[in-house]
């Protein structure tokens, strides 16, 4: 697969973004299906920080904002558990693994997880870990593509498979069921391994579930989870979450040794806390995801456009006829996810529109007609 994902050049022909443009300016580049990244932050959760930034509190997290995202997470999850707020998804997700992990140990993960294709190595240049990685047909991991590589335990030539790590929702728009993760985790654990969910988009896929957060995830047996909320509409806040204190080492100082421990970190639990308290984290998934339905149905039956992944989330994949991606980013940021096949893929967010989709899809019949 040749991919162009979330930090990639989505195309030359892609319009030049100013964010100084005069506002009568036109559209493209101002609404975007290119990824949820793209969009802005709630206007909830800059108030969240407006009430936050109010005198002193104590730093490096022993403040009101992350002791109650501590209540918070644990209301969703049925427990309390550990939470470590950090600044970004690729810092959750490689001090999670290096905590759960000696340094001879490897990662059983998906070839298209996002800690394989887009953290640039993070994984293996800051935390000395080997991702063990399996080709998937819908991005999804089952126990039978995880032994594939879950073996040689004891042979010291090779790296020592003790994490499985899985993505919800997937890079390829997929949703784990409750059953799947529960059938992952029952697995892993029979061969003496750990289990790690990425969540960068955990939301949207409990909204598509219809199940709380728990039900695949401390339910089901996962040990350790990257809680991701920029995707969601926060300006940048994730966690890591220890479902299963066992299952790690060291976190605390591995995370100040990544360089993800934050001194101000009442700004990063106060819109964790915007998200979860109520039910703005849901609400926004739910808008993101039918906005994604909403698109699929309006190309749906447009000459030479195939929708060609389920759309269990807030993303659409199809393949366009030679030449028209290149012109319809003339109007529209997207990526190329495999140009060798002409497939792209189009993401919705908290703050797409009916109006934006509907804008999008006409355009994209202007293109096809001038072929």
């Amino acid at each position: 697969m040749t991919a162009l994902h979330e930090n990639a050049h989505p195309s030359a022909a892609a319009p030049a973004e100013d964010p100084a443009r005069d506002d009568d300016a036109p559209t493209a580049g101002r609404v975007s299906f290119a990824s949820d990244n793209y969009a802005g932050v709630h206007p909830e959760v800059i108030q969240a920080l407006a009430r936050a930034n109010v005198g002193h509190e104590i730093a490096y997290g022993e403040d009101r904002w992350t002791a109650r995202l501590h209540e918070v997470m644990a209301q969703h999850l049925g427990r309390e558990v550990p939470v470590f707020p950090v600044f970004n998804g690729t810092g959750a997700n490689v001090l999670g693994l290096q905590a759960m992990l000696p340094p001879w140990g490897a990662v059983v993960c998906a070839e298209t997880a996002h800690i394989n294709t887009d953290e640039n190595g993070a994984p293996e240049r800051v935390a000395g870990i080997k991702l063990l990685t399996v080709p998937t047909p819908d991005g999804k991991l089952t126990p039978q593509l995880v032994d594939r590589q879950a073996w040689g335990w004891g042979d010291e030539h090779r790296a020592q498979p003790l994490v499985v790590s899985i993505t919800q929702t997937t890079e390829l728009g997929t949703c784990y069921t409750p059953a799947e993760v529960r059938a992952l985790a029952e697995h892993a654990h029979g061969h003496g391994m750990r289990l790690h969910l990425d969540g960068a988009r955990i939301a949207n896929a409990a909204a598509t579930l219809g199940v709380p957060l728990r039900a695949f995830t401390a339910d089901a047996g996962v040990d350790v989870l990257s809680f991701g909320g920029t995707k969601n509409g926060l300006m940048g806040a994730e966690a890591v979450v220890v479902l299963d204190p066992s299952a790690v080492t060291g976190l605390p100082f591995l995370r100040k040794m990544n360089m993800q421990l934050a001194s101000k970190m009442r700004f990063i639990s106060a819109q964790l806390v915007a998200l979860l308290e109520g039910d703005l984290w849901l609400r926004s998934a739910q808008h993101a995801n039918a906005m994604a339905r909403r698109l699929r149905d309006g190309v749906a039956g447009l000459p030479g456009v195939s929708v060609v992944r389920p759309v269990e989330a807030n993303a659409v994949f199809a393949v366009l006829p030679d030449g028209v991606a290149d012109r319809l980013r003339a109007r529209f940021r997207f990526y190329d996810w495999d140009v060798a096949t002409g497939e792209v893929r189009w993401m919705c967010a908290f703050d797409t529109t009916e109006a934006d989709v509907d804008a999008f899809v006409d355009a994209l019949r202007e293109e096809l007609d001038r072929r």
